[in-house]
Parts: structure tokens; C-alpha cells; sequence
């Protein structure tokens, strides 16, 4: 009897474990967008990336080395793509996140953020040749007008006269880059771990002299301080470590569906903080999370019977955008489908 017992206490342990790390990581990132904003009152967008990637850098490497014992040769064989995704990921989208949140709210920056997956799988389209249903074009446009909504602050004759906060601009560029860093990296063979390590330690020396050149600072204030503490733990080693540690007994498109929580906790936060939502924007969140589900529905049915949609062995694909891939050559058509896939993958 009491091995009966213990045994139903290790599968629902097992059973919470998976979807309790990716509240968790997914929780953390969305304070990233409350802590980044509140930091941006006192600290430039080249104090906070480089800082986060500086103090992330070496706890990450250990963590891969840890967890995933990659081939570190093989690994830094690949140095010129992970550099390109270094200054994709690492460097421009989080320069360019830090940086729109001197000029609008965390709420309207994870709003933005939310329509990521739909429009990753539009560059697939646009890039890759990827075909998309009906149905994913409708959550296309529902995440389009979602964001739309909230560009405008209800009033969509601003899109017309480009009247659109700088903030929320360069968030769109954000995402965009981030976009891209996700296209290039499905084709990247190394275990996602080392390759986030390798590409923040990439971060960290590339940037190293702009930051001597604008006399980055150290953060000198309490206030500071802790909210560098958390952007260095919690958003760039623990939500990476929690995610990593989900997608070994958890389908990546299962996965992505949690990311749709960053709204939801954003806006917890905020409202904790004093910050009320208004009506534009949970109408705008809505129609952000309606059109993500809907373009993930269609990449499922698409890929329900294809080959290349079928698990293979290898280390989980949050990190590098990978999910598994023996290296083998494949045509483009497949290449546009995992690129698709992909859309669901957590930005830095």
C-alpha cells in the first residue's frame, strides 16, 4: 500500500512539475518588462543589457555544463552563427526592449511582445515560403488589429498619421529582430543552453567597448541594485533553466501556450503597482492572445502528419530554436514548417 501511495505521489509531482516551471519562467519574464521600466528611470538601455549579459554569462555556462555536458568544441565551431544571433538576440532585441521602456508601459511593451508568434510565422511566410490556412490568417489580423489597438490607444486613424509612441515603435523593431534571431536559429545543432551561454558571453565582449566608450556604470543605488539582482537571475538564468527543464517531458507547442500567460502576469503586476489597465488595452490583450491561438492551431493541424514535426532525439529547443534536429539537410518546405513551430519560443 504504501508504495502504491508513493508511486501516485511521484506521478503527480511529475504531473505539476512541467506546467509549475513554466508559470514560473514565464512569470519572471514578464517582471522583466515591471523591473526593466522601473530601472529605465535611472539606468540607460546599455547599463541594463550589458550588466544582465555581463553577470548572466558565467552562472549560464556552468548551467550548461551542468545540465546538457555539450561538446564545447563542436559548440564554438559554430561561432559565426551564434555571433549573428549574439547581436540579434542578445544584443539588438535587448537593447531595443530596454529602450522602449523609457518611453511606454511594461503592459503596451508585453502587448507588443504577445503578437511575436504571429508575426514570426508571417516572415516564414514572406521568407521561407511558408503556406498558411484560412484560419491562421485570421489569427494573424486579430493579433495585427490587437496591437493596433493598442499602438493607437483605441484611435486607429493614428496609424494613418504615424502618430504611434516612440516606445511602442521600437518594440515592433524589437520584435522584428527578435523575428529574425528565430528564423536563423532553427538551424543551429547545439544544445539550447550552451548556445544562450555562448551567445550572452558573445554579448557581453561585443559590447564591452561601447560600454567603456559611454561610460556604462555599475548600479550605485539600492533601488538599482536589486533590480539589476533580479534581471540577472530570475529573467536571463531561471526562466531559461525552468524552461529548459519543461520542455524535456513537455511538447514545445504545449509550451508556447504558457507564453500567452506573460500578458496575464504583466498586468497583475502592474495593476499591483498602482497602474490601473484601461479598456484599450485588455480588448487590445484579447485579440493579441485570440490571434496567437489561432495561428498555433494552424501550425499544429499542418504539421500533425508531417515528418519533420515528429520528436527526435536531442536536447529540448527553447534556447537556440532548435527542437532536436539531427543536423540533417532538409528542403525548404520543411525549414518553413519548424520555422513556424518556432514561433512559440520564449524572446530574451
Amino acid at each position: 500500500m504504501k508504495s502504491t501511495v508513493t508511486g501516485t505521489g511521484l506521478v503527480y509531482i511529475q504531473a505539476v512539475k512541467a506546467p509549475l516551471c513554466l508559470v514560473l519562467a514565464t512569470l519572471f519574464w514578464s517582471g522583466n518588462f515591471v523591473v526593466g521600466q522601473a530601472a529605465r528611470a535611472s539606468m540607460t538601455p546599455l547599463d541594463l543589457t550589458f550588466w544582465r549579459w555581463s553577470l548572466a554569462a558565467v552562472p549560464l555556462l556552468i548551467l550548461a555544463h551542468l545540465i546538457e555536458r555539450p561538446d564545447w568544441g563542436a559548440v564554438l565551431r559554430r561561432w559565426p552563427v551564434l555571433l549573428l544571433l549574439s547581436v540579434l538576440g542578445m544584443s539588438g532585441y535587448t537593447l531595443l526592449l530596454y529602450g522602449a521602456l523609457g518611453f511606454t508601459s511594461a503592459m503596451n511593451a508585453s502587448l507588443v511582445t504577445a503578437a511575436n508568434p504571429a508575426l514570426i510565422v508571417v516572415m516564414a511566410i514572406v521568407l521561407l515560403g511558408e503556406k498558411t490556412t484560412r484560419l491562421g490568417w485570421l489569427g494573424i489580423c486579430l493579433g495585427l488589429l490587437g496591437v493596433l489597438l493598442v499602438l493607437t490607444q483605441g484611435e486607429l486613424a493614428r496609424v494613418v498619421s504615424l502618430a504611434i509612441n516612440t516606445g511602442e515603435l521600437m518594440m515592433i523593431g524589437a520584435i522584428i529582430v527578435w523575428g529574425f534571431y528565430t528564423i536563423v536559429a532553427r538551424r543551429l545543432a547545439v544544445p539550447p543552453i550552451a548556445a544562450t551561454a555562448v551567445q550572452v558571453v558573445i554579448a557581453t565582449v561585443t559590447l564591452a567597448p561601447f560600454a567603456l566608450a559611454m561610460n556604462v556604470r555599475f548600479p550605485d543605488t539600492a533601488a538599482e541594485g536589486w533590480s539589476m539582482a533580479y534581471i540577472a537571475l530570475f529573467p536571463s538564468l531561471g526562466s531559461y533553466l525552468l524552461w529548459n527543464l519543461a520542455l524535456k517531458t513537455t511538447p514545445s507547442g504545449t509550451a508556447g501556450n504558457y507564453l500567452n500567460l506573460m500578458v496575464v502576469f504583466t498586468a497583475i503586476i502592474t495593476v499591483l503597482f498602482g497602474t490601473p489597465l484601461t479598456l484599450v488595452q485588455i480588448l487590445g490583450g484579447l485579440l493579441v492572445i485570440a490571434g496567437v491561438l489561432l495561428t498555433g492551431i494552424k501550425g499544429q493541424a499542418r504539421n500533425a502528419g508531417h515528418p519533420s514535426s515528429r520528436a527526435q532525439p536531442g536536447p529540448p529547443a527553447a534556447a537556440s530554436g532548435r527542437q532536436g534536429h539531427s543536423g540533417s539537410p532538409v528542403t525548404m518546405e520543411e525549414y518553413g514548417h519548424s520555422t513556424a513551430r518556432a514561433a512559440r519560443r520564449p524572446a530574451p
